[in-house]
This record gives structure tokens, C-alpha cells and sequence, in this order.
């Protein structure tokens, strides 16, 4: 499937999850529409537990105080299953949601699987009305898109606390 669009509304999803609170994982469902109101990165990784993966939502994990301060939050989505996103999360010390996109669903309709059966590395700005602002989508590799090139493109969006209209235009 292609990708979405800059401009065009996210397409929606609802996908169970799980948020480490201390030494609880809380499971629940995830749905992009209720999530409106505030922006959101989706942070599409490969797999659970692999170096590429670790280094990178680890450093998510330690700058989210970032995030938060521009309103936004992260949800990490995968393949794999929310028992092995509550294991990962436990060992790396994530504190935002990961996403169990078991089936592949949303992984296909926003176009970044990789040859039927992986996940391309991306990273969706999602704004706070659900449309789609700013995208990065890997062919293949080990490289992320890092917590401050990600800040940059949050601090772009109307209504966000610092948005700079000068730079926005």
C-alpha cells in the first residue's frame, strides 16, 4: 500500500498496547480518532529487543520530557505481540506505549512494510486534528531519525507551546 500523504488525514487505527507505570504494564486499546486534540509521533520500529530498536526507542525514552513539553506523545508500533512489547518495555525502561500490530494492518496502510513480512523504520508527525504533517520513512537500515530532529518538526505545528510561524512558513 502507498504511504499517506503530507496533508491528508492519518489513517486510523485502534491497536492493543501496553504502558509500563512503574512495575505494572497497563494493556489497553490505542485508537488514533480518540486520540485527537494533541499532536503524536508513531514511531514504526522492526522488532523488540534488537540493537537497532533498543538504541533507538531508548533514546526516545530519554528525551521524552521533550516531547511532552511540546504537548505530543510517542506510540511505538510493531509486529510483534503486547506480551513481547510488556517483556521489551520491562527491560529497556519504556515508559510510552507500544503497539501490537500483530496482523500487519496499520504497518500496510501506512505503506511501510518491508517486503511482506518486516517493518521499514518510520517515524508519522501526526498534528493535533489527525492530519498528517511530517514524515520519515527508511528503505532499509540500522539509522533512526533522532528525538531532536523529531522535536524540530513538532515545534513546526500550530498550537504547539514554541511553534515559530516564521520557520512554519
Amino acid at each position: 500500500m502507498p504511504q499517506p500523504e503530507i496533508g491528508q488525514l492519518a489513517p486510523d487505527f485502534t491497536l492493543p498496547g501496553v504502558t509500563m507505570r512503574g512495575a505494572d504494564a497497563q494493556h489497553r486499546l490505542f485508537s488514533l480518532r480518540e486520540h485527537r486534540g494533541s499532536p503524536l509521533v508513531l514511531a514504526f520500529y522492526p522488532a523488540d529487543a534488537s540493537p537497532g530498536c533498543t538504541a533507538q526507542l531508548c533514546n526516545y525514552q530519554s528525551e521524552l520530557a521533550g516531547f511532552e513539553e511540546l504537548g505530543a506523545e510517542v506510540w511505538a508500533i510493531s509486529r510483534q505481540s503486547a506480551a513481547s512489547h510488556e517483556s521489551f518495555a520491562r527491560r529497556s525502561k519504556l515508559t510510552f506505549p507500544l503497539l501490537a500490530d500483530e496482523r500487519g494492518d496499520v504497518v500496510d496502510a501506512y505503506g511501510v512494510g518491508l517486503f511482506g513480512v518486516g517493518v521499514r523504520r518510520s517515524i508519522f508527525v501526526i498534528d493535533a486534528d489527525g492530519v498528517l504533517r511530517w514524515k520519515h520513512v527508511a528503505l532499509v537500515g540500522v539509522t533512526y531519525q533522532s528525538a531532536a530532529t523529531i522535536r524540530e518538526q513538532l515545534a513546526l505545528l500550530p498550537g504547539v507551546p514554541g511553534f515559530d510561524a516564521s520557520a512554519a512558513s
